[in-house]
């Protein structure tokens, strides 16, 4: 009889202990990913961000999840997190989805009663011109409010926001400040081309301005 017990251990699937670790792997991840939320709920909301390297730690966490949710006959689950995997591998080459188009009557009508905001009007399918009412509004912080406030109505990757302050009292203060939502100053979404709004590209005013000071 104990020799048939012990036989019976022998002839344990090995499949078994490889689905316990695979769901003892994801639900790591889970924690980590919850705490870190949690971490960061009390920080001041900030935009998505794309361009990012994509990182390995939760690359393998969906490639776990997907393996766990296959020997479990979840294909739901398991297309889930492949679809997951995609996504931050599309957001690392700053590719925008097409499936979550910003619609810009409803941009506009989430903008526009934000405080400092005068006035804003979409310039092309992805610039968005906003009016400031003074240089305390025309900042980086700005644009985030307005990037976030954009967020639930489709991907910001493909919204470029456009400040221009609508006191401006000299040639530096109406230049105009923009920014891809989800990427550094300067960067654009893969195709995106960058828009010259100011008549005077800053370039040209800052060669001005070394020229005035010989």
């Amino acid at each position: 009889m104990d020799s048939s017990a012990g036989c019976r251990c022998r002839e344990a699937p090995s499949s078994r202990f490889l689905r316990f670790a695979l769901i003892g792997a994801v639900a790591v991840c889970a924690i980590a990913c919850q705490r870190r939320a949690a971490d960061t709920a009390a920080e001041k909301p900030r935009p998505q961000q794309a361009g990012q390297p994509v990182n390995p730690y939760a690359t393998a966490g969906h490639i776990a999840g997907a393996r766990a949710a296959l020997l479990t006959g979840n294909q739901q689950a398991a297309r889930q997190y492949v679809e997951a995997m995609a996504r931050d591998i599309s957001r690392s080459a700053r590719l925008r989805d097409a499936s979550r188009p910003i619609n810009h009557e409803a941009a506009r009508t989430a903008v526009r009663p934000m405080p400092g905001v005068r006035s804003a009007i979409w310039l092309d399918a992805d610039n968005l011109a906003v009016m400031v009412d003074g240089q305390p509004y025309r900042d980086v912080d700005m644009i985030d409010r307005i990037c976030v406030a954009l967020e639930p109505l489709g991907d910001t990757l493909g919204v470029v926001v456009n400040l221009q302050d609508a006191k401006a009292r000299n040639g530096d203060e109406a230049t105009t400040l923009s920014r891809n939502c989800q990427l550094p100053e300067g960067q654009r979404a893969f195709m995106q081309a960058k828009r010259q709004v100011d008549v005077v590209a800053p370039e040209v005013r800052e060669q001005f301005k070394k020229m005035q000071r010989k």
